[in-house]
């Protein structure tokens, strides 16, 4: 199982960052040791800021490289929820040197994941997403607002990568990222419907 997580797919939250907005997909791999269903999250001991980042998660179905985009909605049957946390100040001290970021991005239980999937087909052409923060909303989200949709997203990444069944794709975050610290509470929901709730220790 990988976990395939896109960068920049928001153009808001692109400018948020001072980053360019890509002109293709961006995408970094998480090791499976990254992935976390629990309720609890550890705040590490390397990082003195910690940031959110929702995102909604397509959960592969089959196994496939080199996908048309006009097949690619067959390769994905659900969708859930997450968050691709990231220790910002170890992600800015990697940017100046010009190093990978996988410390900043790749470390254990750095990708929460909702215990529950829901079938696409539940869904409409737009999808709306938030994160609370301590009860206030942090960040929301839609689909149509995705600088590549997820058709694009399959075809892009298999081009590269061969996709397998049970692979997790994060398809990237809206604008309103931030900090977090221990005690604080985070409830992802996709539309009405709470997907997670994550303490953070």
């Amino acid at each position: 199982m990988k976990i395939i997580c896109i960068g920049r797919n928001y153009a808001k939250h692109a400018k948020e960052m001072n980053a360019e907005v890509p002109s293709e997909p961006i995408f970094f791999i998480k090791p499976d040791t990254a992935l976390l269903k629990e309720n609890n999250f550890y705040y590490p001991e390397f990082t003195n800021d910690l940031h959110y980042e929702v995102e909604l998660v397509l959960k592969v179905c089959k196994h496939g490289k080199h996908i048309s985009k006009e097949h690619a909605t067959n390769y994905y049957d659900q969708i859930g929820l997450g968050i691709d946390f990231t220790a910002r100040d170890v992600q800015k001290i990697h940017k100046e040197k010009g190093l990978p970021w996988e410390k900043a991005k790749a470390f254990d239980n750095s990708a929460v994941l909702s215990q529950q999937f829901i079938d696409k087909a539940n869904f409409g052409p737009e999808i709306e997403f938030s994160l609370l923060k301590n009860d206030e909303i942090v960040q929301e989200g839609n689909t149509q607002d995705l600088l590549f949709d997820f058709d694009e997203l399959i075809a892009h990444i298999s081009k590269y990568i061969t996709l397998k069944q049970g692979d997790l794709i994060y398809t990237g975050t809206p604008e309103g990222v931030g900090p977090v610290d221990i005690g604080d509470v985070l409830v992802g929901k996709i539309e009405d419907r709470e997907m997670f709730k994550l303490n953070i220790k």
